[in-house]
């Protein structure tokens, strides 16, 4: 029961993470290009209702990932958060009062389909946070840390545009899935130990910090490009990462053996309609920037 608990605090987070995407493309859309990767980003976007909306939607986001990771595993929890790329869409069609193409339809329906059969082949269990060594956790923070500021690099010298988006979409990804993994162990330590245990473990404020770095990094993917280059990389990346750290940090394991075949196939059905969909909402409901807000995020 507890997993299918996880599994609906999942799917409520990638709805309320796919809308508060919609908002901040909305209000990022409008930011003077001179104005990306600086502290002036955040006081163009500050004045921007969308935006305000957005961070209160991503708020109750977090709420509800908070409780899905403390009653399930990171391996769960975040692959579901793919539909995240779904949902950003149909919230893009529904404000910019426009109809989501058939095939942006088949794509999601691809994109659930092979959610579903992979987790299901996978059964993600085990794992265990009380018994990770420091060294472990040194080890994760500079490694993320350091992929994340290759992408920061690479994008920062390229003009808008897909790759720039692309880039800045990577490094919110790793930092998204780093927030997971921190906060998978700081809510376990509440749920444990109480709220005492809770503020004076370290993690706690780890992740409020990786979250606020892969929120700045999100609001640059989405100043710099469509919604084509940043969601598909933000979209597999978080999902992707988050299984890698929860193997890693945590020990998490899935079925292996001839369950691979249909985890396989569930990912090959996922990764074909994560590309697919961001084509689609090109062809009719990336709007939600022109249409919506009068003006020339993905998850997870």
């Amino acid at each position: 029961m507890t997993a299918v608990l996880s599994a609906l605090f999942a799917l409520l987070t990638a709805v309320a993470n796919a809308t508060g995407t919609v908002l901040q493309r909305i209000a990022a859309r409008k930011v003077p290009p001179g104005d990306a990767f600086s502290v002036r980003l955040f006081r163009h976007l500050l004045r921007s209702p969308a935006w305000l909306g957005g961070i209160a939607v991503i708020v109750g986001a977090a709420a509800c990932q908070a409780l899905a990771l403390t009653l399930g595993s990171l391996s769960l929890v975040q692959p579901i958060l793919v539909t995240e790329l779904p949902f950003t869409l149909l919230v893009a069609s529904a404000v910019a009062r426009r109809r989501l193409p058939a095939i942006g339809w088949a794509a999601s329906v691809m994109v659930a389909a092979g959610l579903g059969l992979g987790l299901a082949a996978a059964a993600p269990h085990g794992g265990s946070t009380e018994e990770v060594p420091a060294g472990k956790w040194v080890l994760t923070l500079l490694v993320s840390g350091g992929v994340m500021a290759a992408c920061i690099l690479a994008a920062l010298p390229r003009p808008r545009g897909k790759a720039r988006a692309a880039l800045f979409s990577s490094a919110s990804a790793i930092g998204y899935a780093l927030t997971a993994t921190l906060m998978k162990a700081a809510t376990d330590t509440f749920d444990r130990h109480g709220p005492g245990a809770f503020f004076a473990a370290w993690q706690t404020y780890a992740f409020v910090a990786a979250g606020a770095c892969a929120l700045f990094l999100l609001a640059n993917a989405m100043e710099s490009g469509p919604l084509v280059a940043s969601q598909p990389a933000l979209t597999l990346g978080e999902a992707l990462v988050s299984l890698a750290l929860g193997t890693v940090v945590y020990g998490e394991r899935v079925r292996t053996g001839w369950w691979l075949v249909l985890e396989g196939l569930g990912a090959v059905m996922v990764t074909w309609g994560v590309v697919v969909l961001p084509r689609a909402d090109t062809e009719g409901a990336e709007g939600e920037g022109d249409g919506a807000s009068g003006a020339g995020r993905s998850g997870s």
